[in-house]
């Protein structure tokens, strides 16, 4: 039994905005939504946040995010954020 249709249009083609059945995910956050989980990327002293890599309003994906980031900066410090709280700190050991 088949209960929906998807039909996959070319990027030039103008939107249905037919009424439909919004995403049971919610969609994207709107602006000025809170985003509460950040992985941040520490200078190479560990003085101050040299960039944020990442912002997600899920912790699974906030994860995934700081996980990734551990690999890709793997000499730097490397921490995942709720809000003002430090979830996880990776402390970047240079091999």
């Amino acid at each position: 039994m088949i209960h929906g249709v998807h039909q996959f249009h070319c990027p030039a083609d103008p939107p249905d905005d037919d009424g439909g059945t919004a995403s049971p995910l919610g969609g994207f956050p709107t602006e000025g939504e809170d985003l509460p989980y950040k992985v941040e990327v520490w200078d190479e002293s560990g003085a101050f946040v040299e960039q944020v890599v990442a912002v997600s309003v899920s912790p699974a994906i906030g994860y995934a995010a700081y996980y990734a980031a551990t690999r890709e900066f793997p000499g730097r410090s490397i921490t995942l954020r709720h809000k003002s709280s430090v979830i996880s700190r990776w402390t970047g050991r240079a091999h």
